[in-house]
């Protein structure tokens, strides 16, 4: 397991006590094979605690930055795009808008296939959201401009996901975060040659400022999203590749195109070692008890 440890004093000075319990909240509530699953939580007198399941593949943006050029070929894409549309699909369906989708926050488990972590954004949405929060490169453009907004911000992040999988780059990369705002609000980018037509059209319908226009947030929802040309039968440089069996990716039966160099399930090597800080028992009482009452 991974032991996900939260100060009390923390999580008050920073004011996200709501955020903490809205995440537990949330994986003790989801059950999907491409999301973290969380099989315990408690806390002590001065943290915390959330048991996760240790994904030992290491995260996806130090995956991309291993590969040649940074960037993933055009399988390894695919693969991945698919399993995050199912990723959301599925919370889209719970009403969560997860609002944090980054290369960071994507884990690869020793098989090679992912699971989405860090739900300290995630939210139930039953209409509309207002708050701004995310991170500044895959933030939708009716954040931006604080319109209000619901789950098609998910879309719009996976959008920006499959282009930078695929590129090794932000499409909306800019020397200042206000110039990235404006081309995000202007929908301003353009893809790189290799990018073929099949790629170009997911990721320039995912990245649609008009929300009744943006893959996923359709009538179709995901389904849209699964039947387009990008996930069919392909010819790729001389190579077959079948179309995407979603049944048989949803249950993980279909073999990873991205090796990932682990002996087994409780491999370390793939993450950074960090001094161990001493944990303790306090003696007592508990000054922050009424305020994590039911963590």
């Amino acid at each position: 397991m991974a032991m996900k440890i939260i100060s009390k004093d923390r999580v008050i000075k920073t004011k996200q006590v709501e955020h903490t319990f809205a995440e537990k909240n949330i994986l003790f509530c989801i059950d999907n094979n491409f999301l973290v699953k969380m099989t315990d939580y408690f806390q002590d007198k001065t943290n915390l605690y959330m048991a996760l399941e240790f994904v030992n593949g290491g995260e996806m943006f130090t995956a991309i930055q291993g590969m040649q050029n940074r960037k993933f070929n055009w399988e390894q894409t695919r693969f991945f795009a698919a399993q995050t549309v199912l990723a959301f699909e599925y919370l889209n369906n719970l009403d969560i808008v997860f609002r944090d989708l980054k290369p960071e926050n994507m884990l690869i488990d020793y098989r090679g296939h992912i699971r989405l972590t860090d739900f300290g954004f995630a939210k139930r949405v039953d209409d509309r959201t207002w708050t701004m929060c995310g991170t500044p490169e895959y933030l939708a453009p009716e954040i931006i401009v604080n319109k209000g907004y619901n789950h098609a911000v998910d879309w719009w992040a996976v959008g920006v996901l499959i282009y930078e999988m695929r590129t090794g780059r932000s499409p909306f990369e800019s020397r200042s975060q206000l110039d990235m705002f404006k081309k995000i609000a202007r929908r301003e980018f353009r893809y790189p040659r290799f990018v073929n037509s099949e790629e170009q059209d997911v990721i320039g319908n995912l990245l649609m400022v008009d929300l009744t226009a943006r893959l996923g947030n359709m009538h179709g929802g995901a389904g849209d999203i699964k039947a387009r040309a990008y996930f069919k039968e392909a010819t790729i440089s001389g190579s077959q590749y079948p179309a995407i069996d979603w049944e048989a990716m949803s249950q993980m039966a279909i073999p990873s195109p991205y090796n990932v160099s682990v002996k087994d399930g409780a491999d370390c090597k793939n993450f950074d070692k960090y001094p161990e800080e001493p944990v303790g028992w306090v003696s007592g009482k508990d000054s922050h008890g009424d305020i994590f009452v039911g963590f």
